[in-house]
């Protein structure tokens, strides 16, 4: 009967995680200029990528907004934060376009 329900449960989770849309939204703070926030869909890949910079990089320290820093100075630090999170070329790409699509 466990099982059943444990097995229900996990698909349920599964559709439903399969269901969701996922996008990001660019705050009023970080384009001011801007009247309506920007929308961008993120792609499994992207969204994939979004998943490692969450998750991989909140280990070690708070998070930073992508805007905070231009496509050149993000290129060391992924680098070099990629290296500490022991990403492998793939999942350091993914992040790299995840961050990218974010600016």
């Amino acid at each position: 009967m466990k099982t059943k329900i444990l097995s229900l449960i996990t698909l349920v989770l599964l559709l439903t995680a399969c269901g969701t849309k996922k996008t990001a939204v660019a705050s009023a703070e970080t384009a001011p200029a801007a009247k309506e926030a920007k929308t961008v869909e993120l792609t499994p890949e992207l969204a994939e990528g979004k998943n490692l910079y969450e998750n991989s990089c909140v280990k070690c320290h708070k998070l930073y907004e992508p805007k905070k820093f231009t496509k050149e100075e993000w290129a060391p630090i992924l680098v070099s934060m990629g290296k500490k999170a022991k990403l492998n070329e793939t999942q350091l790409a993914s992040v790299t376009n995840y961050i990218h699509s974010q600016l």
